[in-house]
């Protein structure tokens, strides 16, 4: 598996056209469409977005005839499905990077093939198909390695918890590989943790919260709250506020949402696991090019192990890109150090992590 542990500093630049606009559909100009499918609609996906544009900006996408798409998907396995089969009805979809909603999804994994099939580049991005069985629906996996995630954020509440506590997890789809990977990681590095629960809320914000009042209810002993997906941040904040617990409750939480920056920002979040989506949008923007063009050179570039044919690579993992981690704490007088996680991942204090988004425009990653 190879880590990328650096990436440029990448000013966001604007591109005109439909390269920032979801679901804009075919044109009339005979470009092909580069699209990045998304498992549903957060915050997320905007700096994802925002990578996507630069990486056309810079690779010129326009002048080679393609346009960049973020397409956004309703938040379920079927929407995935229909969404990739109406790709493969269409003549100027020349590659598509899948979130993948389910990863042990047959009809999603099928889907996958059938655009394979069609010539269509096909690549996961964030989340991906379930390796065992799936693993031939894709060329290659690009994204945050998801167990490794999960442990740093295990490690964080360790670190804040040195003899132990009483957790819960909230997502919002326990199927997808993502939320498996991070809440497995979790429990693997939270020593001395007992897990009170794990719910997901199929991305609805309102369920969301309930699902905190739920464990709260359930469990007066639970005392610390794990945010598993962006948005979950925001729902343990608000619920804790609302139950006034801030001082017995340590919140971690993954990813950076706009909310959840402003909670940190505000003293009630204690650490966040953050990705890069960014980075993530950029590098499959390139990736999907690349394996159009039949860019050799590139694709061995971001994928040292390939051997130049197919999908064969000459390691086991070598068809996965990770692409970086951050953990960001509040500030100096946080009890979270950066030698208690690995050499790889990044520390932030808040005020340095909200100076790096600045500078590339971003709300949120």
């Amino acid at each position: 598996m190879r880590r990328i542990t650096t990436f440029p500093c990448l000013m966001v630049a604007v591109f005109v056209g439909c390269a920032a606009i979801a679901g804009c559909g075919p044109s009339g100009d005979g470009s092909k469409r580069i699209i990045l499918l998304t498992n549903g609609d957060d915050p997320f996906w905007d700096a994802m977005r925002e990578g996507m544009n630069k990486a056309a900006a810079d690779l010129d996408l326009k002048s080679a005839g393609y346009r960049a798409e973020l397409d956004k998907n309703d938040n379920t396995p079927k929407g995935q499905v229909d969404k990739l089969k109406q790709y493969a009805n269409q003549t100027d979809i020349a590659a598509v990077a899948i979130s993948v909603t389910d990863a042990k999804n047959v009809a999603i994994a099928q889907a996958m093939r059938d655009l394979r099939a069609k010539g269509v580049k096909v690549l996961t991005v964030d989340s991906d198909v379930d390796r065992s069985q799936f693993r031939d629906a894709r060329f290659a996996y690009l994204g945050t390695d998801n167990v490794i995630g999960g442990q740093e954020l295990g490690k964080a509440a360790k670190g804040l918890r040195p003899s132990g506590g009483k957790y819960a997890t909230f997502v919002g789809l326990k199927s997808a590989a993502n939320a498996v990977e991070r809440i497995d990681g979790f429990a693997q590095a939270a020593e001395g943790f007992t897990q009170l629960d794990s719910l997901g809320d199929d991305m609805d914000l309102s369920k969301a919260e309930e699902n905190v009042r739920v464990v709260l209810n359930n469990h007066t002993d639970a005392n610390t709250l794990v945010g598993i997906w962006a948005y979950n941040a925001h729902a343990i904040v608000d619920v804790v506020k609302e139950r006034d617990l801030r001082d017995q409750t340590t919140i971690v939480v993954f990813d950076a949402a706009p909310k959840a920056i402003e909670h940190m920002k505000d003293g009630n979040i204690d650490a966040m696991i953050v990705q890069n989506p960014y980075q993530m949008g950029y590098l499959g923007t390139k990736l999907m090019k690349a394996m159009i063009d039949d860019d050799a050179a590139t694709i061995k570039e971001m994928y040292p192990s390939w051997s130049g044919e197919g999908d064969k690579f000459d390691e086991p993992d070598g068809d996965i890109l990770t692409t970086e981690l951050r953990v960001v704490v509040p500030n100096e007088k946080s009890q979270l150090q950066p030698t208690m996680f690995r050499d790889t991942t990044k520390f932030f204090y808040f005020k340095d992590f909200q100076a790096w988004l600045d500078e590339r425009n971003l709300k949120g990653s």
